[in-house]
């Protein structure tokens, strides 16, 4: 006698809400699609730098103290480090915008993870920065001669300075975006300290030049490592005559930048604020 099975039908499996880190890939495609959609934000962008290094590779046109280095070569790095670190800025006055306007109280009331809008402002940001770099490089090249380093060992040295550079300066910006006390302030309050770094870390002067004071405040923050690790790249072994300790202390440089990722996180998590203070 034959016994018939019955087979309870399944439920179909239904996929999961997306993780976080895919939620976080999608703000970024969304974040750098309404970037490159603000033409004149792209243009001021991008051009600012380069603007800046044909003034400054114009106007010094001779040697650094014998090296055999052009002033335009030594810029070419410091611009590199000083658009590593345009996450501080944009991120610093762009959170406080969507702070005011009410942007970042709707996101919270989302579905969004939290670590999903810093993930994708964090990928907008290098996204940016790469380009940047990318551009500064080929002006570099065509018109002042800039040798670009033929050993991988010196490539990757850029990309590990470059990536912790962005991360912890990016971190940095997150947690200063809690400065500004409305959007309206947040260029003022942000960009005037990213301008007095930029001639105190190596960008536009270099540190052996600079009073020891002033050298001591630029230690502080990553700018200073950051240029310090990309002169390393770019100028070689001339260029360490530059450096104050004569090395570019790479060591370091590793060590400070990996601190102030790690040091920026700890401050986005205290200071960052989802609403303004308007709201209560």
């Amino acid at each position: 006698m034959s016994q018939t099975v019955t087979r309870v039908p399944t439920r179909p499996r239904t996929a999961g809400p997306p993780s976080a880190i895919r939620l976080g890939l999608s703000r970024a495609a969304f974040e750098t699609k309404m970037f490159f959609r603000e033409k004149d934000a792209v243009i001021f962008t991008f051009a600012f730098p380069i603007v800046l290094l044909v003034i400054f590779g114009s106007i010094f046109a001779g040697d650094l103290e014998g090296t055999g280095l052009s002033f335009s070569q030594f810029y070419v790095a410091g611009l590199i480090g000083s658009a590593a670190m345009t996450g501080f800025q944009n991120l610093g006055i762009g959170i406080t915008v969507d702070r005011d306007d009410g942007t970042l109280k709707r996101l919270r009331g989302t579905p969004l993870p939290p670590g999903s809008y810093f993930i994708g402002k964090a990928l907008n940001t290098l996204t940016i920065s790469f380009f940047q770099v990318v551009i500064l490089l080929i002006v570099g090249v065509t018109l002042f001669g800039l040798k670009l380093p033929s050993a991988i060992s010196t490539w990757l040295t850029f990309a590990w300075v470059f990536t912790l550079g962005v991360i912890g300066s990016s971190l940095l910006g997150v947690a200063a975006s809690s400065l500004p006390r409305s959007g309206k302030s947040a260029s003022a309050v942000i960009a005037m300290p990213f301008v007095v770094l930029q001639f105190i870390s190596g960008v536009f002067i270099p540190v052996a030049q600079l009073p020891v004071w002033l050298v001591n405040i630029s230690s502080i923050f990553p700018l200073k490592w950051m240029c310090q690790g990309f002169r390393s790249v770019f100028l070689g072994d001339a260029g360490a005559t530059l450096e104050i300790a004569k090395s570019y202390e790479l060591d370091r440089v590793a060590l400070i930048l990996a601190a102030w990722v790690v040091g920026g996180l700890v401050l986005c998590l205290l200071t960052f604020r989802w609403k303004g203070r308007r709201d209560g």
